[in-house]
């Protein structure tokens, strides 16, 4: 069975060394497990018995497309209005616990590996219903319509239930668990999951519009961000703006795994915000 790593919280005692290596630049920012600390948690209206790290939100001139938070839902907490944000998507991945999704008044068993995608005005809620804490991201994007094409579907599955899409020519060393069609143009934005085995590498500077969180679920590797090499491992997250150079050799000794995600699948807005021209 794949185990996903979780955060628990606590606090570091007072005889360990604060450095550590967390590092913020224009161009990324890396939050290593060690900062996922008590004393940055946060609630949120409308949830009960929850706690988060917000990890990733929308940034003037960094990120500006998402944001991602680690949820801890404690038995018999949860939320019947998770979100008031109007237009918002959102994508759900389960690492620890129990919890019922429900979904326009279906309700959904979710468990470490189950994935939910859940399209703008979709009514929903969840429970945590198992004897430990429900632990999961949560990822929103407000949703950008684009013409002729309606709202995608709700996404309801299990990682072991899909196939891993190897990379080719990479011998099966890098592949990604693909949860939406990437010829669905009715999605503006994926969250995959990336697996490297050891010695499996990204063999070129990724340079791209898209933006990228990633949270290591399993392993370890050495992660170029930017001009620098950084070491991680399973806990950390990687938080790259737009056109941030990145590449990655995964060493092992056992597969090296990320959650990611990525805005695709729409013009370059010219006009408002995210644009240079006024508004029409």
């Amino acid at each position: 069975m794949t185990q996903y790593y979780a955060p628990t919280g606590g606090l570091p005692p007072q005889t360990n060394l604060m450095t550590q290596r967390a590092v913020f630049t224009n161009a990324y920012a890396f939050i290593p497990r060690g900062c996922f600390s008590d004393i940055v948690t946060s609630a949120l209206p409308g949830w009960r018995d929850t706690r988060l790290w917000l990890i990733a939100r929308p940034m003037s001139g960094f990120s500006e497309t998402f944001s991602q938070y680690v949820m801890e839902v404690a038995p018999g907490g949860g939320s019947d209005r998770p979100d008031p944000e109007n237009g918002a998507e959102h994508w759900l991945f389960f690492t620890q616990g129990l919890a019922t999704l429900t979904l326009d008044g279906t309700g959904h068993e979710m468990e470490a590996g189950s994935y939910a995608y859940i399209p703008a005005g979709t009514r929903w809620t969840l429970l945590a219903e198992g004897g430990t804490p429900a632990r999961f991201h949560w990822l929103r994007k407000l949703y950008e319509p684009a013409p002729g094409l309606d709202r995608p579907d709700p996404i309801l599955i299990n990682e072991r239930d899909v196939p891993l899409s190897l990379m080719p020519d990479t011998n099966g060393a890098w592949g990604t668990t693909r949860f939406a069609d990437p010829a669905d143009l009715r999605h503006d934005a994926h969250v995959n999951i990336v697996t490297f085995q050891p010695g499996g590498t990204i063999p070129f500077e990724e340079t791209h519009v898209m933006e990228h969180g990633l949270y290591v679920l399993q392993g370890k590797a050495v992660y170029k961000l930017n001009q620098d090499w950084v070491e991680v491992e399973a806990g950390d997250f990687m938080w790259l703006r737009a056109y941030c150079p990145q590449a990655c050799y995964a060493a092992g000794p056992g597969p090296f795994r990320y959650l990611l995600y990525k805005d695709v699948n729409r013009h370059a807005k010219l006009r408002g915000p995210g644009g240079f021209g006024a508004l029409r």
